[in-house]
């Protein structure tokens, strides 16, 4: 029957790239040569995804292949620049720590199916998850712990909450597909961190269609853009990484890109982007001014807060009837988790401000660290001697996590997984059994001591661009108490003291005032004495 199915649908394909797929299409995407609704593989009916992805491969037969080439299917990522290896299971951050023994919860987000542990067969190519990219109607979503699972049966979620989550018709999606989108990017962009907007800052749901004033690209009255069309893809591998940032593109315009590496505003908009507006002196910031630092005056603007502390350290307390307290700030907001401990959160939030020129050196579960001074977790290069940095926005995310002070090593914590394996950390809140267990599960050495450190996590902000008569004015910046008043090593007038300087400054400035009188006098002179003659 498969290799039936096999047959009408190439001939079909064929078919297909003949007569014009009769919708309607996103602004700027060209109609597709396919309509999928005709394929006799994708009527199904389907039981699972990993089957709507073997139909999808008797055509798309190289699909697969790729996306296994991509970060999205492998969280892991070589940094040629440092040579370090990178990736979600080996560099740790401010929030959950590491996706390590928490695979369940942490690759519902993952463009595949069934990777509940360190077993996980990366080579099977029915794993891929196709639909979760190319969803059209909006109904298909994964599980928060399915492991990159949707539901197949109506199911209760969260458990004890009364709602249900509905199976998505899967032949109807298959049926569907078509181009990524913001909101299939989003599925899992805006969702870092464990909840909408948490992690990133400049990433949520607002910017499915976002106002104008949110962002001035992806407005769907302002350009539209989808992610892709600047994140482009070649091969199912996209343009743009966060381990890899250009922080200053010199490359120049080339949309399309046709390096497929970069995802900048420069590869649009070129480095002297003012000048044909009337504001060419503008241009005068570009090689030493990220265009994010004035175009995104603030992050979070959508109405969506973003999470900007999570103590880790405050976890365990209990009321007087011994039952976990939880408490919600005045806008909802979780600040207190018995089982998490303590939050903050945040709109409109001004960013942290620093040189910047591409490099990133990350901690991982190895590296040994100081813990007598705040640890920061991602340290990025680059000042004002460097020709390659430029000034850039950061969300900055505080945190306190557990950590090993005998061998000096951050540690996994295990906070999701089989429930017998978290009975002593959700009940009792022991963190020793839930880093034993997270630590055991790595393959790791625990002292059997721990403690908790104060870090900091920095992230990049480059998305909820502001449009131009939103962007950061002259004297933000230029001013004693500006934005950039912390940013030590460079001159900036405005903001800077330099009495000398100052002293040649005023002295030039009377100079030129002088001889600007001097001159009309002997002017005066000149006339008075023509007229006597």
């Amino acid at each position: 029957m498969r290799a039936l199915h096999r047959t009408i649908a190439a001939g079909l394909l064929v078919l297909a790239a003949l007569v014009p797929m009769a919708a309607v299409h996103a602004a700027g995407q060209p109609a597709s040569t396919a309509d999928h609704s005709r394929f006799e593989a994708l009527k199904g009916p389907f039981a699972s995804g990993p089957e709507v992805t073997e139909a999808c491969l008797t055509c798309h037969n190289e699909a697969a292949h790729q996306v296994m080439k991509s970060v999205h299917w492998t969280w892991d990522f070589l940094n040629e620049r440092t040579g370090e290896r990178l990736g979600k299971t080996r560099t740790m951050n401010s929030f959950c720590g590491s996706p390590l023994s928490n695979e369940p919860r942490c690759t519902s987000c993952h463009a595949g199916y069934g990777w509940v542990d360190k077993n996980f067969d990366f080579s099977r190519q029915d794993n891929v998850d196709c639909i979760v990219c190319h969803d059209t109607t909006g109904t298909y979503k994964k599980i928060a712990h399915g492991a990159g699972h949707p539901v197949y049966e109506p199911t209760e979620f969260p458990a004890g909450s009364g709602r249900m989550m509905t199976p998505p018709d899967l032949a109807r999606v298959a049926q569907s597909v078509g181009a990524t989108s913001r909101a299939t990017c989003g599925a899992c962009h805006f969702s870092g961190g464990g909840g909408d907007g948490v992690k990133h800052g400049d990433l949520d749901s607002s910017l499915k269609a976002p106002p104008r004033r949110v962002d001035v690209h992806m407005a769907p009255d302002g350009a539209n853009m989808a992610c892709s069309d600047c994140h482009t893809f070649n091969a199912h591998i996209p343009s743009g990484s966060r381990y890899t940032t250009t922080a200053r593109d010199t490359h120049g315009k080339d949309l399309p890109h046709d390096d497929f590496n970069r995802a900048t505003c420069e590869s649009c908009h070129g480095d002297r982007p003012h000048a044909a507006a009337g504001h060419a002196k503008l241009d005068d910031h570009t090689d030493r001014v990220a265009c994010q630092t004035c175009h995104i005056p603030e992050f979070a603007r959508g109405g969506v807060a973003t999470k900007t502390l999570w103590d880790w350290s405050t976890a365990g307390r209990r009321d007087a009837d011994g039952k976990p307290v939880f408490i919600r700030d005045d806008h909802g907001h979780l600040s207190y988790s018995a089982e998490k401990g303590d939050f903050e959160h945040g709109e409109n939030v001004r960013p942290h401000y620093a040189w910047f020129n591409g490099v990133m050196n990350q901690t991982t579960l190895i590296d040994r660290i100081d813990d007598s001074a705040l640890l920061i977790l991602n340290r990025f290069a680059g000042g004002p001697d460097d020709p390659g940095a430029r000034i850039w926005p950061f969300k900055e995310m505080r945190g306190k996590q557990p950590y090993d002070p005998v061998n000096k090593t951050l540690v996994v914590n295990h906070v999701w997984g089989p429930p017998e394996d978290r009975t002593a950390f959700w009940n009792g809140f022991d963190y020793d059994t839930s880093i034993r267990v997270g630590m055991d599960y790595a393959g790791l050495p625990y002292s059997g001591t721990y403690g908790f450190i104060e870090t900091r996590m920095y992230w990049p902000i480059t998305h909820m661009v502001a449009p131009k008569e939103n962007a950061l004015a002259c004297e933000e910046c230029h001013a004693r108490d500006g934005r950039l008043a912390g940013l030590p090593g460079f001159y900036m007038p405005g903001r800077d003291r330099a009495p000398l300087l100052d002293l040649a400054g005023f002295a030039l400035v009377g100079l030129v005032g002088a001889g600007v009188a001097g001159h009309a006098l002997l002017r005066f002179l000149s006339r008075l004495l023509r007229r006597r003659s």
